[in-house]
């Protein structure tokens, strides 16, 4: 979630990135000296300029950031090209992915200045990866849908199996995005280890529709988004963040009073996203002075209207428009990191199996 897509979805206009491809180097193309440290991000990373020229200022890098799609994407990839990595750092990979992460050996040690002000329920073990921001992944819906046909907007996983919603969910592919194997974790989280497969399979027979990724289940096929609206959206109900109604009501224009779309709040499972210094990083200098500064109380509190994250580190402030709109689930599912390394692969196997054919 971030405000690029936002901005395309709502108002329509082009978006200017700080997109750059290419590795690190200490010395940028016109040799005048100056050093440039590469991110290598999902696609929903942003930040405000001026934020990050600040960082620019003090820290003497120039940041060039990579986006490489979804995130599931973006980890595979950064896995696959780990021994010429595209870049220094990683942003983005997230709970659902991380083992994948560690036991591919992406990152190399580092723990970051400002650590210890990380919130204690979003630290883990070792120094490979740095908790950046959290989030939860919810179902949502379209408050005019549910109104128009007086209908109560599902409030639970149980529901969302029941003959009143049928044809109504639109998810994400389990295998390829971030929020899609969220929500599988979360069923299983529900259900167990022996239920979660019935439950899909009840899903399935209720009419949900599984697309590749968040942008195009959100912007394209739910109705209650505006890029839905614009494209004739038929689904009311789409995987998606409790982040994504104060995301419609700040770039909406006009501004509603009240945000267009709500959140199931019995469907959400709490992600968490790191970032780490990437092995065989080019400018591994500049890397370990770019995760410093992703924990700095500027950019934590720059994040929740750019990339419609929570921050993680104490007294990090969210705008009230987070509180008003998009509150953290107050009992989300959550697992264990070591249950989603043991299970992770055999359940998507299996998810895909039961979902996709």
């Amino acid at each position: 979630m971030n405000n690029k897509k936002f901005l395309a979805a709502v108002v329509g206009l082009g978006l200017v990135t700080l997109s750059a491809c290419g590795s690190s180097s200490s010395s940028d193309s016109e040799g005048n000296g100056s050093k440039t440290v590469t991110l290598v991000s999902h696609d929903s990373w942003a930040v405000s300029k001026n934020v990050l020229a600040d960082f620019e200022k003090k820290s003497g890098y120039k940041v060039k950031v990579l986006e490489d799609g979804d995130a599931g994407q973006a980890v595979n990839k950064a896995i696959l090209t780990k021994d010429n990595p595209q870049g220094d750092v990683f942003f983005g990979v997230d709970n659902t992915l991380l083992s994948r992460a560690l036991d591919n050996g992406l990152f190399q040690s580092y723990e970051a200045k400002g650590a210890d002000r990380i919130k204690a329920g979003y630290r883990v073990d070792g120094d490979k990866v740095t908790p950046i921001d959290t989030g939860d992944i919810c179902v949502n819906y379209d408050k005019a849908y549910f109104t128009e046909h007086k209908l109560q907007p599902p409030t639970s996983y149980d529901d969302l199996i029941k003959p009143a919603y049928k044809n109504l969910l639109v998810t994400e592919n389990a295998s390829t995005s971030s929020p899609g194997l969220g929500f599988l974790l979360g069923s299983a989280a529900k259900y167990g280890d022996d239920g979660w497969e019935g439950y899909w399979k009840k899903l399935k027979a209720n009419g949900v529709k599984v697309v590749d990724g968040w942008e195009q289940a959100y912007n394209e096929e739910f109705s209650g988004s505006a890029g839905g609206k614009k494209a004739k959206a038929d689904r009311p109900l789409v995987v998606s963040y409790a982040s994504s109604p104060p995301a419609e009501v700040i770039y909406a224009d006009p501004k509603p009073k009240t945000a267009p779309t709500g959140v199931a709040q019995g469907t959400c499972f709490r992600q968490i996203e790191y970032a780490g210094l990437l092995s065989n990083a080019a400018n591994a200098k500049g890397g370990r002075a770019l995760l410093d500064f992703l924990l700095t109380k500027e950019f934590q509190q720059d994040m929740p209207l750019n990339m419609f994250v929570y921050p993680v580190v104490n007294g990090a402030q969210v705008p009230a428009e987070f509180t008003q709109y998009g509150p953290q689930a107050k009992d989300p599912e959550t697992m264990d990191p070591a249950k989603i390394a043991d299970n992770r692969d055999d359940w998507v196997k299996s998810w895909t199996s039961l979902v996709l054919k």
